[in-house]
């Protein structure tokens, strides 16, 4: 499987932050047993949207995508200081030279065109980047406008029939009411926590009571915080952060 530059981006963050602090020592902290979990999740979940592999394959498969990881950090190696000002992993993954494999889709998915049109209004309605709201459909309901969640969760975007109610959401099985709900009401979130979307999507999938009571108001302190989450939260956030880059131009 190729590894999408943006994924790397946050693999090799989380990597360097288990090897290494800023001083260039060994890390031996809880912080850093956090971050490997979250270098787990995230790696996972890549590999999972990327539907390469299933999970039974994941035990096999994830010594062949940390040796692609490797690989990557060696050509960077003598890029990184030990000084503190230096950690730039965003200048760093900018001179990783892109897969050279086929490109990665736009879409892996071809998606019903009143479906991309109720997305694009709602998108425009409510200020949410149209790849955002796709990579939340994906991630909720796989574009099904009539899944149903064993927690009784509707639709495309999920909602719970109480949300809904408070959306003014009359039927949640009609695409275009539940797009416009569930758009608005992620809009809501992203406006709460002061445009940190990851937070955002958090609350989405947890509730913003529960994010809030963690002591996360921004995303920086839901990686710091993120294992006070529920697991499923936890893959949730990075599930959608990861397709969503497949939906942007």
């Amino acid at each position: 499987m190729q590894i999408d530059p943006r994924t790397m981006e946050q693999l090799i963050s989380l990597q360097m932050k288990n090897s290494i602090d800023l001083q260039g020592n060994k890390a031996a902290d809880a912080s850093s047993d956090m971050d490997g979990s979250l270098f787990d999740i995230l790696l996972q979940e890549m590999m999972m949207a990327d539907g390469s592999i299933t999970t039974d394959d994941y035990e096999d498969q994830i010594s062949n995508i940390e040796a692609q990881l490797n690989n990557y950090l060696n050509r960077i190696n003598g890029q990184v200081s030990d000084s503190p000002d230096s950690y730039n992993i965003g200048s760093i993954t900018a001179n990783i030279p892109m897969s050279s494999g086929q490109p990665i889709s736009s879409s892996k998915r071809e998606i019903a065109a009143d479906i991309q049109q109720l997305i694009a209004d709602a998108a425009q309605r409510y200020g949410v980047a149209p790849s955002l709201i796709q990579a939340v459909i994906e991630a909720e309901s796989s574009f099904n406008p009539k899944v149903v969640s064993s927690a009784g969760a509707k639709g495309l975007m999920q909602l719970m029939d109480g949300t809904a109610r408070g959306l003014g959401v009359t039927d949640s099985f009609d695409p275009a009411q539940n797009i416009d709900g569930g758009t608005r009401y992620l809009a809501n979130l992203i406006r709460r926590f002061g445009g940190n979307e990851s937070t955002a999507l958090a609350a989405y999938n947890a509730g913003p009571g529960r994010v809030q009571r963690a002591g996360i108001s921004n995303d920086q302190e839901l990686m710091d915080k993120l294992h006070l989450l529920p697991r499923e939260t936890q893959n949730y956030v990075f599930k959608v952060m990861n397709a969503r880059s497949k939906y942007e131009v």
